[in-house]
Formats: C-alpha cells, structure tokens, sequence
C-alpha cells in the first residue's frame, strides 16, 4: 500500500528533500557491524552507501517509519530489531531521524534487496564505514558523533 509521504519538498534553506512529511532509516548494528544499502543508480544519490529509509506518512513516527522501511527494503524480521535511540537532523521545515537499533540474532542474517530501491545489502564493520562512497546525508552524520549508538 503506497502512504502519503512520497514526494519533494524544499526546506527552509532552499534544499529539496524526499518526503512530504520528513523521512526515517534504520541504523541496524549488529555486534561491530551495521547494515548499509547501496543506492541503485535511479534514486536519489544513487550509487552511494546509505541505510535503509525513506519518507515517513502523516502522522507515522520517524521509528514506525524506519522499521517499515527496513522491513520492505530489506525483509528484515521486524521482531528481532530492538531500537535504541533516535537522532533528529532538523533542516528547517523537514528533518530525517536517523533510528538507532539493534538485531538480537546469534548471526547476522543474509539479506538481500526486496524492492529494487538498493542493489546490495552488506553487514559493513563499523571501521569500515567510512571508507565507503557514501550518502552525503549519511556521511555527514557518519562523520559526527551522533553515530554512536546510544543507550537504550
């Protein structure tokens, strides 16, 4: 069912987003890695690394939002993703949450792509990250501290 959060708008600085009504992704970790998705080449940035995410509806919270979208990009078990926290970048306007989780499993599972929005899905040790051409959204928040985890 396609919700009414698709769609472009323009922050208060002048930056065009996807997502009517803000937008959410799923840092999933699991022991010293995170799942990350490489962009197909038609999306927005495509090409690039990123977590699996997308434009919230009206009146979803950004963690309804992340899990659903992690859930339909990745077919990951929504029953073993335990959230953790969330960061807020607030663009003036439109925000994207970046929800923090964890997979309570013995191994990380293999996944692969459900809905063609990503070519490749990869359990990325967190050293590692960095060193992939990544989302310049994600790269930022990467690059600062609001990418370590925080407590539950």
């Amino acid at each position: 069912m396609k919700g009414d959060g698709d769609g472009w708008v323009v922050c208060d600085a002048g930056h065009r987003h996807w997502g009517r009504f803000g937008a959410a992704g799923l840092l999933l970790r699991h022991g010293d890695a995170v799942l990350l998705a490489h962009r197909v080449w038609w999306s927005h940035h495509g090409g690039t690394w990123g977590i699996p995410g997308g434009a919230r509806d009206s009146g979803e919270s950004a963690r309804d939002a992340a899990l659903r979208e992690a859930v339909e990009e990745t077919g990951v078990d929504a029953s073993r993703v335990r959230l953790t926290g969330e960061t807020t970048d607030d663009h003036g306007g439109w925000s994207y949450v970046t929800v923090h989780a964890r997979l309570d499993t013995a191994t990380p599972p293999a996944l692969e792509p459900t809905d063609g929005e990503a070519t490749e899905l990869r359990w990325t040790p967190v050293d590692e990250v960095s060193s992939l051409a990544l989302h310049p959204g994600f790269g930022a928040f990467w690059a600062g501290p609001e990418a370590v985890e925080p407590l539950p």
